[in-house]
Parts: structure tokens; sequence; C-alpha cells
């Protein structure tokens, strides 16, 4: 599930009034950031002016038995996820935004929502929060499951205003904001890519690295100086990147420009490297300045290496591009990373953490002064009394009960402030060293 709850929007002297299912349909993208295809979005509304709150976005269930279950879930999330912020909502906007499948149109497509969109009503309804109005957004199309006019709201639909012609593009602008494409665009400069064909020599790739480095992590003996190489690695990967700026802002080509920076053995040795917690949490280090902007495309690029029988080794570069993401202000492409580590691997524990905290709205501040105290700590170690020195040698000296491959690590300040509210479930730990 990839739920992706936001603050409130824009201050009192920056507010536009939205009027019907026209505006409120065209003003989707600038809320969310992007446009939300194949996806349920709901969003809050506070006050007598129906002032814009929490959102919330989830990819359409593909059966209609998952409806009602998820219908309540929903309601219930952005319905609390609102009281916590401070308000309970005055009443939601739903929105269903599908495109046709083959051999369908776009008045099919809002039929078979429709039931649906009526139990997300009754849902929202059972919660004392009425739904003011469910659009369905289809092929450029969009239809009311409000409003019975048909003078207003045809049978066959109204056609979606021109991109930049509405005066929500207008205050968009004049506030920079930018919608990002769609959903599907954004998700597949991060997807793995098993068609391309350097797939089958990107598997052939990590299959050795897995070979060479998983033993040497495992043993404990080694692990800090693979930690160390896969850093070292990673540093003069993002110089490359770094020193060679995209010809062009496109994404296919810019993706693909710096794939072809990056070597499959590069690749190959950084992503094994990242399943280590530590090593991963070093990385979160490069979230400001000069080094977010080539860590970033670092991260998306080894994200798309990650493919075949390594799928689900792409939450941790797609977790880090998160953390990048929310870290340098950009909330929309964080959470569609975050969410896409997510579906790769539900129980990776770093995605959750951070998809919950950017979905509240918290400040990542406290996680960047987090890191950034860390990382002075280990540059500028703070010597340690005489005596706790003494006793932590005595201590060592003693024969060891812990078996080889177990040792205990240390807890990090900077994971247990990224923890929370959240507490981990007794039990939950991944396969990997990475969670």
């Amino acid at each position: 599930m990839n739920k992706h709850h936001e603050p409130t929007g824009p201050s009192a002297g920056d507010q536009i009034t939205l009027r019907g299912p026209a505006e409120l349909a065209d003003a989707l993208p600038y809320l969310m950031g992007f446009h939300p295809t194949d996806s349920v979005v709901m969003v809050a509304l506070h006050g007598r002016r129906g002032r814009f709150g929490g959102r919330l976005r989830l990819g359409i269930p593909g059966s209609p038995k998952e409806w009602a279950p998820v219908s309540d879930q929903l309601a219930e999330c952005l319905v609390t996820g609102s009281e916590r912020r401070g308000d309970r909502p005055e009443g939601i906007v739903v929105f269903l935004c599908q495109d046709p499948a083959e051999g369908e149109t776009s008045r099919q497509v809002m039929e078979r929502l429709r039931p649906f969109a009526q139990r997300l009503r009754t849902a929202c309804g059972a919660l004392d929060v009425p739904v003011f109005e469910a659009l369905c957004i289809s092929d450029g199309r969009y239809w009311s499951y409000c409003c019975p006019d048909a003078r207003c709201c045809p049978p066959e639909g109204n056609v979606l205003a021109l991109p930049g012609t509405s005066v929500m593009a207008a205050a968009a602008a004049y506030a920079g904001i930018q919608v990002r494409g769609s959903l599907r665009e954004m998700e597949a400069r991060l997807a793995p890519r098993p068609e391309s064909p350097a797939a089958q020599e990107q598997v052939r790739a990590l299959d050795a690295a897995g070979l060479a480095l998983v033993p040497r992590i495992l043993s404990g003996a080694q692990r800090e100086q693979v930690g160390a190489e896969t850093l070292d690695l990673a540093r003069r990967l993002m110089k490359r990147l770094g020193d060679s700026r995209p010809a062009t802002t496109r994404w296919p080509e810019a993706d693909a420009a710096d794939d072809g920076l990056i070597g499959h053995d590069e690749a190959a040795a950084v992503i094994l490297g990242l399943q280590d917690r530590e090593t991963r949490d070093r990385a979160a280090e490069w979230m400001e300045g000069p080094d977010a902007e080539p860590a970033l495309r670092l991260w998306r690029a080894l994200a798309r290496r990650c493919t075949g029988p390594y799928d689900t080794h792409a939450a941790a570069p797609l977790t880090l591009a998160g953390w990048v993401a929310w870290s340098t202000g950009d909330e929309p492409g964080a959470r569609v990373a975050l969410g896409l580590a997510l579906r790769f691997d539900p129980d990776y524990q770093f995605a959750q953490l951070l998809h919950q905290a950017c979905n509240e709205g918290l400040d990542p501040e406290a996680l960047r002064r987090c890191l950034r105290q860390e990382r002075a700590e280990r540059t500028h170690p703070s010597p340690r009394p005489r005596a706790v020195r003494r006793q932590a040698t005595a201590r060592s000296a003693r024969p060891s009960v812990t078996r080889k491959g177990n040792r205990p690590t240390k807890a990090r300040p900077g994971a247990a402030a990224a923890r929370g509210r959240v507490r981990r479930r007794d039990g939950q730990r991944g396969g990997r060293s990475g969670r």
C-alpha cells in the first residue's frame, strides 16, 4: 500500500477558490505534484470554506473484492491522520484516476469504478465525514459520481481543461509549483528494467559481486572493510556523475547518460554493499549541499540496475533516493521513491519510517541534524576518560561468548531518532542486513 498524506495547502495570502468539478479535476495534479495515474486520491476539507488538508493516494486495487476493506481503511487513515494533525475534516473529495485498458472506453472505466466510488462514500459517511464530491478522471475526461444533473455532468463526461489554461495553473506557476509528469513516468525512472539489453550483463555482475562480497559481510570480520570500500566507490561514482552534467533535462535521455557512466561491476558492488544497514546509513549522510544532486542521480541509477532476481535489492537505493528527495524539498519525488521501495520490500524498515515521517508532514531537519552529529563524532571522536579505556580493555580480554557472525552492533543515534514514534514489531526482521 502506498499512502500519501500531505499537510495543508497555501497560506491565507495565497488562497484561491475552486468552483465545481471542472476546477477540482484540474487542480489534482497541482495538489499532488504529479498526475496520479491508476490511483484513488482522497483530500480532506476543513472549515466552512473547505480548505484543503491532508491528502492520501493509493493504487486502485485490481480486484473488486478488495474495494470494501480498502475503502474502510482509506477513510479511517485520512480522518484519523487529519485529527492527529489538529482538525477533524468537515468533508472529503474523492478522485478515481485510471486510463482505459485496451478495448475499453473512458466511460466504461467510469462505470466500472462506480461501485468503488460508492463504497468510499459509504466508508467516509460511516465516520460522519461526508464526501462532497467524487470524480472519475479517465483519458482526458471527467465525471461526477455525486451530481445527477446531465446539463453540467453529461453521460459522456466533460473534457478536462487544457494544461496551463486554468486559474489553478496560473496560481501554481506564480507560486513556483511544478507538475513532474505522471506517476507512471516518475516510477519508470526508478524501477528496474529487466527488458533492457544490458539486464543480463547486470545480473551476471550481481551474481559475481554476491559471491565475493556477501561472505565478507556476513563473516563480521571484514564487514567494516566492505562498507568502507562501498562508500569509497560510491563517492567516486558521485564525482563522476557530478563532473558530467546532463546535456538535456528530459528524463529518459538524462537517465540513460547517467547509466552509461556506471559500469556493471561498479553498480553491482555498491548495490550489494548497501544491503548492509550501517553502510546504507553512512550513505544517507549525503543528503544536502553539493552531495545531494549527484547522490540522488546515483541512487536512481542503482535502483534501475536491480533487475531480475535482485529486484528486492532496489529497496536500499530507492530509500536513499527518497530520503535525499525529501531532504532537498522534493516531497512528491520522495513519496514516489519510498512507495516504490515498499512495493519491492514491504518490510524495509528505513523506508517505512521515512515514508511515515514524510507523509505526516514532519521536518526532515531533525534527521539531518542526527546524521550531521554522527558524522562529526566519527570525524572528531571525543577522547574517553582513561578509566573507561582501561575498563574497556579489560573487558575485551575476556573470552567472548558471542558466536561468530552474530556480534551485537552498537545502537546508532541517527537510527534511533528516525524511529521516532514508530516501534519495531517483535520478530520483524528482513532477510538481509539492510533493514
